[in-house]
């Protein structure tokens, strides 16, 4: 029996809301049960932005007006939205790879290709700093992001991986496969969790409260579950970062002693994809206190440090920088 694997949790509390604003997410969301009921293609061959691309009805290119129609299709299948500019290598080598492998998916997924220089408002709604980046978007949310180019072995894994963890929750990703000729995991071969779906479905409904409860359900018997580790990191963040108020970034910048103050403009920045100044906030927070409100600050810093991979290179630097700081 196959066990479902879920997405990496890369920034998808920030992801979110930066996506909010350029989307109408409470709409998708108001559609998407029944959409997952629904055994529709993913893309319509006519009719929609998908078609105006000659080489597959799933490769698209995106503009302003046309965003939140393609993003839509995420109820369906996986919307693959890459962030890219013609004067960037890097992004046209990243291009090149998807379209090839979209060519050949089936519709088992959406590549939806944006150049910032004609759709700049798409990028500033995404926090994109640097080109090429890529967002994976599914049921109207981000829920995995990369920038920078992958070798094509990585995509395709990366690629894989996508397609694994959501096959059994978006309907298009099937019909999409059979299309293809690809080898499709039979439903009954699906083992879940229920758990962690349990979990999953708090967290979508915004019960971030009770999510943080079936995560530490499961870490009380299993410690070292790692899905259930990120989960719990991710709730509880989304729980804080619900009620964050981005003016308190201003208010903490003029209260340096008040830790409470810190901990929420920290909290703030990462929803605003401000990671590096979040953790360089909270360093240098950890210099300045003693005691008991120096513990506070790190044990939050490191509850930051679970949103993102072991690998990102800012934890990696933030660690350093931490281990300076206490010694």
């Amino acid at each position: 029996m196959e066990h479902v694997t879920r997405p990496d949790p890369r920034k998808t509390a920030a992801l979110s809301a930066a996506l909010s604003g350029a989307v109408d997410l409470g709409a998708l969301k108001a559609r998407a049960d029944a959409a997952r009921q629904a055994a529709a293609a993913p893309a319509s061959p006519s009719g929609s932005p998908a078609a105006e691309n000659g080489s597959a009805p799933w490769i698209v290119d995106v503009s302003e007006a046309s965003f939140q129609a393609v993003v839509e299709q995420s109820l369906q299948v996986p919307v693959v939205v890459l962030l890219g500019a013609s004067y960037s290598p890097e992004s046209q080598q990243l291009a090149a790879s998807l379209t090839r492998f979209a060519s050949g998916s089936g519709g088992s997924w959406i590549l939806a290709r944006v150049d910032l220089e004609q759709a700049p408002r798409i990028g500033q709604a995404f926090g994109v700093q640097s080109v090429p980046t890529v967002v994976a978007v599914a049921a109207g949310q981000p829920i995995d992001a990369f920038a920078g180019p992958l070798a094509d072995a990585e995509l395709s894994a990366w690629i894989a991986r996508l397609l694994d963890a959501l096959r059994d929750r978006l309907p298009g990703i099937r019909a999409g496969e059979a299309r293809a000729g690809a080898p499709v995991v039979a439903e009954e071969d699906v083992v879940e969790d229920p758990r962690i779906v349990a979990a999953e479905e708090a967290f979508e409904r915004g019960d971030y409260v009770a999510a943080q409860g079936y995560y530490s359900e499961i870490l009380a018997s299993e410690p070292a579950h790692e899905l259930a580790k990120e989960g719990l990191a991710q709730a509880r963040f989304a729980e804080r970062a619900e009620g964050v108020d981005p003016a308190v970034i201003a208010k903490a910048d003029g209260a340096l002693e008040d830790v409470d103050a810190q901990l929420a403009a920290a909290d703030a920045q990462v929803a605003l994809q401000q990671v590096e100044e979040a953790f360089r906030r909270l360093v240098d927070t950890v210099r300045r206190v003693y005691g008991e409100d120096r513990d506070r600050v790190r044990q939050h810093l490191v509850g930051l440090f679970e949103l993102f991979p072991a690998d990102d290179p800012r934890v990696a630097a933030a660690r350093r920088n931490l281990a300076s700081a206490l010694y």
